[in-house]
């Protein structure tokens, strides 16, 4: 067991917020991609609002847009660790930087697909 999960109940609950929050901040502040994402989400989320689609389509489109947003976490989070177990070139921190890298493109993509599938 990790010495650092010693609270339980509302304890744990309001620190995980704080650290979600944290998070969130970090990201927001230090991460280009994820401002551009949020702005590209500010957007298209209320845009679903006007749309003609029902609701199940209406909740896909965010789905797709939020999805988008929690990958660019997860791959800024995958770089943070890479640069701080060393700066230097190797090919698996490259591999790796470059999958999260893919796996973003891949949410962009699916953002572009579902979008283009349901509106057209």
């Amino acid at each position: 067991m990790s010495p650092f999960k010693g609270q339980t109940g509302l304890k744990r609950i309001l620190n995980a917020s704080g650290y979600s929050l944290d998070g969130l901040r970090a990201a927001f502040t230090g991460e280009a991609a994820f401002r551009q994402l949020v702005l590209l989400n500010v957007v298209l989320i209320p845009l679903t609002f006007f749309l003609n689609v029902s609701r199940v389509e209406r909740a896909v489109l965010i789905a797709v847009c939020l999805l988008a947003l929690i990958v660019e976490l997860l791959n800024s989070a995958v770089e943070a660790a890479i640069d701080r177990i060393s700066l230097e070139l190797h090919p698996l921190s490259k591999n790796a930087k470059d999958m999260g890298s893919a796996a973003q493109f891949v949410a962009l993509s699916m953002i572009a697909l579902v979008w283009a599938v349901i509106l057209l």
